[in-house]
């Protein structure tokens, strides 16, 4: 089964079941640095309600454009960084790992050690930053197997693909035994 809500303009939500695993994605755009703290409260907000919204026994992934950055060092948020982030912290990063830090979450672009290239979300006019991150819960930390930027050359994309490998193992049933049993 999947399932599929546009919240609003910035948040959207996937519920896929699997098996017997329920997996929630949410896609969130946050607003940039320049606009209206209303409408960054209110974007906050939204995103809150969402997670309160989905059950703790859920997986759940959060993937989008936080224009914020978590900068390279942990900085008192050693349970949501992994160390490996890249930059200087400001603002936007700051309120992401308060977010992620209240919600007992994982920045996963954090948690490997990588190349400067494969850490850079977003380059435009020569400016590189990490402003896209992908997050999930801490208790599902070892589903992610690898979180990485796909580097690429395209021109008109400023934004470069964020990636994150996740193993789920599904477990199948076993049939039960109708009738009589085979002999061979």
């Amino acid at each position: 089964m999947v399932q599929v809500r546009r919240v609003n303009n910035r948040l959207m939500t996937i519920k896929l079941v699997v098996g017997e695993y329920t997996l929630n994605v949410l896609s969130a755009y946050a607003p940039q640095a320049g606009l209206d703290e209303e409408i960054k409260r209110r974007f906050w907000e939204g995103l809150d309600d969402i997670i309160r919204s989905i059950l703790p026994s859920s997986r759940l992934f959060i993937g989008g454009d936080f224009n914020g950055h978590i900068g390279s060092s942990v900085g008192g948020y050693t349970e949501v960084h992994g160390d490996f982030g890249f930059w200087e912290r400001n603002g936007g990063g700051t309120l992401l790992l308060e977010f992620a830090k209240a919600f007992d979450l994982v920045i996963a672009n954090s948690s490997f050690p990588k190349r400067e290239d494969h850490l850079v979300t977003y380059q435009s006019s020569g400016e590189k930053t990490q402003i896209d991150y992908l997050l999930l819960r801490r208790c599902d930390r070892r589903l992610c197997k690898d979180c990485k930027v796909i580097p690429g050359d395209t021109l008109e994309m400023q934004h470069r693909f964020l990636v994150m490998d996740i193993g789920i193992l599904i477990r199948r049933k076993k049939r039960s035994v109708r009738g009589c049993p085979r002999i061979r």
